[in-house]
């Protein structure tokens, strides 16, 4: 009774005309922030965080605004991925593994249609999901210290390393990559400068949106030349843009177990959507009976990441609530936000602000179907984009990336840092390192370290602290059977396939 009485406390407040027109200006704009490669919802929420203060917004409404545009941005982010092959954000890689090949079959609309109707299905069970859980999640929180948080930080890069790689030594050496990079700046501890080699311009550390940007975007500009365009979407004749409620009907489940895995993983902090809708990817690969098609144009490919990623978006709202740990980069700018309007998040703020998180909630189940449908009819637009020549798509979308980069750092530094990270996307692709783990590794890298000195600290220096709780404890162990499982796995989950691509042959 208590949720319900919450619930409509919340609707309440959502169900205003200002806060609605909030919702569905947080929406439009999210969903474009999200199509342009680079920006992400991260940037894009921190970028309109000065125009909400400049509004007069009250807390309820600039966090309402703020999410909208979040979950709008993790709808979008799916456009580029699916049309161009470059993700928009960092939850949208995985969708490119099928999305992108839909595409050049001319499925491109379909692509699109499924993409819209997943994330509809993810984002609206995590929110309900949000609704039951973080009041539960809220009980626990003081069972967590910077141990239970390096154990979670290990999970994260233990199931990408071994659950989702093809090869783990590969996946090893991208994620210690991705944590290097991360070390790069000044020591917060010490101070002392590490791997800076005397640049003024590193002592901040590498910018994550840099990284990204580059590992993706550039690297698809410089294959898109190597290939003279041979292996892209753009030009190729598009199919009629209709519902395929065939594909629909035949990936319901996918999206069910998408959402699962995905607002599994959303909860972790730090790991967020990106780990969200690689687990969901990896996780309906290896239910599925025949796997022949995946990486080739198979529609389960796009429900099951982009299920996962919006779910794992809501997810990722309860550790910035319950614990003030933010469990994904945007959700650490809506905790900056939080605190600048002196909200503290944490187990207190359900009783004592509850018309914040309950207006949220409401506001963000509002969003969804706004959401769904605003995107699923703009689809005929969006497919336009593969009409456009080459040679004036591929410099355009070079030019947003060097201009979202420089509006955002301001450094033409930061800009060959780009070029240079798009280099080592290049090089990686085409020995097969898998460039997820470096994101991650570049994302979680501080605080993992931070976490680790801070139990030092705690137990002066006594490593056994790291195993003190059952929660650490389990974690560990999830942690490393998430690692090796799948190397004495992989034979038995190859074997279903073989003879399924005997027989298509």
């Amino acid at each position: 009774m208590d949720i319900l009485s919450n619930l409509a406390l919340g609707f309440s407040i959502a169900l205003s005309p200002w806060t609605l027109m909030l919702a569905v200006i947080g929406c439009f704009f999210g969903t474009i922030i999200g199509a342009l490669p680079g920006l992400g919802p991260s940037n894009g929420v921190a970028l309109l965080i000065p125009i909400s203060f400049s509004m007069g917004l009250d807390a309820v409404s600039a966090l309402v605004l703020l999410t909208s545009v979040y979950y709008g941005a993790m709808y979008g982010g799916r456009i580029s991925s699916i049309l161009l092959n470059i993700p928009g954000d960092e939850p949208a890689m995985m969708t490119t593994l099928d999305g992108y090949p839909m595409a050049k079959q001319g499925r491109a609309g379909d692509a699109l249609v499924v993409s819209g109707v997943a994330s509809f299905v993810g984002a609206f069970l995590a929110t309900v999901g949000l609704m039951l859980m973080a009041p539960l999640l809220a009980r626990v929180a003081f069972q967590f210290g910077p141990a239970e948080y390096f154990a979670l930080y290990l999970l994260a890069f233990c199931t990408l390393g071994g659950v989702g790689a093809n090869n783990q030594a590969k996946s090893a050496l991208a994620a210690v990559l991705g944590l290097s990079i991360a070390m790069i700046g000044l020591d917060q501890t010490t101070g002392m400068p590490r791997f800076t080699h005397g640049n003024l311009h590193l002592m901040d550390g590498i910018d994550f949106l840099v990284a990204i940007v580059g590992l993706f975007a550039v690297s698809e500009v410089f294959f898109f030349i190597e290939s003279h365009g041979k292996n892209s979407a753009i030009g190729v004749k598009l199919g009629k843009v209709t519902i395929p409620w065939g594909d629909l009907k035949r990936t319901w489940g996918t999206m069910l177990r998408g959402t699962g895995i995905g607002f599994v993983a959303g909860i972790l902090p730090g790991a967020g959507a990106s780990l969200g809708s690689f687990l969901a990817y990896i996780g309906e690969k290896a239910w599925a009976r025949d796997k022949s098609k995946f990486g080739k144009g198979d529609v389960r490919g796009v429900a099951a990441p982009e299920a996962g990623n919006n779910a794992a978006a809501g997810g990722a709202l309860i550790p910035m609530l319950t614990l003030g740990v933010p469990g994904s980069g945007t959700t650490a700018v809506l905790l900056a936000l939080l605190l600048t309007l002196n909200i503290t998040p944490g187990p207190l703020l359900f009783t004592e602000r509850p018309e914040v998180v309950w207006g949220l909630i409401a506001s963000l189940l509002i969003a969804n179907i706004v959401l769904l449908v605003m995107n699923v009819p703009m689809v005929k637009i969006f497919v336009r984009i593969l009409s456009v020549p080459s040679h004036v798509l591929l410099p355009g979308v070079t030019m947003v990336a060097f201009v979202g980069i420089y509006s955002l750092t301001g450094s033409s530094f930061d800009m060959l840092l780009m070029v240079g990270f798009g280099v080592l996307g290049y090089v990686c692709r085409k020995l097969d390192i898998p460039t997820v783990p470096i994101i991650l590794g570049i994302l979680l890298g501080n605080a993992m370290e931070d976490n680790l000195r801070r139990a030092m600290v705690l137990s002066n220096g006594d490593w056994t602290y790291l195993f003190s709780s059952a929660i650490s404890t389990g974690l560990w162990v999830a942690a490393i059977l998430g690692f090796m499982a799948p190397v004495f796995l992989r034979r038995f989950l190859k074997r279903p396939a073989q003879p399924t691509e005997m027989h298509g042959d």
